[in-house]
C-alpha cells in the first residue's frame, strides 16, 4: 500500500486525538461488555474514512484489551488484527512521514505481533528463526497488517530497514501462500513496489515486481490502490535509495490514474477514497515532472 503522495487533509494532531480517546475508555469500558464494544468497533470501523469514526473505532476494540485474554483465540485475533489495521490506515489523516506517523505505525506493529504470537508456534521460534515462525501462521489479517507496519517503519530508518526488509518481505509472501486475495490483494500489491524499489543486491527485481502488480489488479480490479500503486511504482522509476528520479511512462500513468478517478466507490469505501485522494496528487507530480 503506498503513501508516498498522500495528501493532507488537515488532521496533524493524532496523537493528542488517540491520547484524550484512551482517557475515555477506563470509564467507558466498565459499562459494557466486550463483545458490546466490539459491536461498537465494527460500527465505526465501516465508516472509517471520516476520521471522528476512525478514532471511535480504534478507542472500542483498544477498550477490549484489558479482558482480551478471557476472549476466545479467534476474537483475540480479530480485535488485534483490527487494531494493526487501524493504525496502519490512521496515517492516511496525515501528510506523511511526520514523528506521529512513526510512532502509529510502531504501535500497529506490535498489535500485529501480538496477534501472531498467539500462534503458539510463532511465537516460540520467533526469536531464533523467524521465517519458520511465519511458515507456521494461517492469518492473512495478521501477515499483512503487520508487514504493512512494519514495512512502513523502515523509512525511517535505513539501518533498520536492511536489516529487516527481509522479514517484513517474508510477512508478505506468507500472506500470499495463506489467501492471496486477501484485502484485494494487498500482499501482491505490496511486493511488487518492494521489488522495483529494492536494488537487485539486496533482491529486487523490477519484472518480478511488475508481475506482482499484474496479479493484484488482475486478482482485484476494483480495489482502486492496486492501480494507484502500479502506476506510481512501474509509472516512474526511483534511485537506490526509493526517490523518485524521473518519468518512466507517462502515458500509463495517466492512463491507469484516470480510470481510478472515474470509478465507483464499490466494495472499497476507505481504501477506494484514498486511492482517488493518491491519484490526483500522482497526476500533480506527474504534471510537474513533464512540464
Amino acid at each position: 500500500m503506498s503513501k508516498t503522495f498522500r495528501a493532507w487533509t488537515g488532521r496533524r494532531l493524532i496523537a493528542a486525538a488517540l491520547l484524550a480517546a484512551i482517557l475515555a475508555v477506563a470509564v467507558w469500558a466498565e459499562e459494557t461488555s466486550p463483545a458490546e464494544r466490539i459491536e461498537r468497533g465494527d460500527a465505526a470501523f465501516a465508516e472509517r474514512h471520516v476520521f471522528e469514526k476512525m478514532l471511535e473505532a480504534i478507542e472500542a476494540y483498544e477498550s477490549v484489551l484489558p479482558s482480551l485474554e478471557t476472549l476466545l483465540i479467534e476474537v483475540q485475533a480479530f480485535v488485534l488484527n483490527r487494531l494493526a489495521q487501524l493504525h496502519y490506515e490512521l496515517t492516511t489523516f496525515t501528510p506523511g512521514d511526520t514523528p506521529e506517523d512513526e510512532e502509529v505505525f510502531r504501535k500497529g506493529k506490535e498489535y500485529g505481533l501480538r496477534s501472531l504470537r498467539l500462534n503458539p508456534e510463532f511465537a516460540s521460534l520467533e526469536e531464533d528463526d523467524f521465517d519458520g515462525a511465519v511458515a507456521a501462521v494461517i492469518d492473512p489479517a495478521a501477515l499483512l497488517w503487520t508487514a504493512d507496519n512494519w514495512g512502513a517503519l523502515l523509512d525511517y530508518n535505513p539501518i533498520s530497514g536492511l536489516l529487516y526488509l527481509g522479514r517484513v518481505r517474508t510477512l508478505y509472501e506468507r500472506c500470499l501462500a495463506v489467501d492471496e486475495d486477501y484485502w484485494g490483494a494487498s500482499a501482491h500489491n505490496a511486493l511488487g513496489a518492494m521489488c522495483i524499489v529494492t536494488p537487485a543486491a539486496l533482491g529486487g527485481d523490477e519484472e518480478a515486481g511488475r508481475a506482482h502488480l499484474e496479479a493484484a489488479l488482475s486478482l482485484a480490479p476494483t480495489y482502486l490502490l492496486n492501480r494507484v500503486v502500479y502506476a506510481q511504482y512501474w509509472g516512474f522509476t526511483y534511485d537506490l535509495f526509493g526517490n523518485v528520479t524521473g518519468v518512466r511512462d507517462a502515458a500509463f500513468i495517466e492512463g491507469q490514474l484516470r480510470i481510478v478517478l472515474d470509478a465507483p466507490i464499490g466494495e472499497w469505501p476507505f481504501w477506494n477514497r484514498e486511492a482517488k485522494r493518491e491519484a490526483e496528487a500522482l497526476l500533480a507530480d506527474l504534471k510537474e515532472r513533464i512540464e
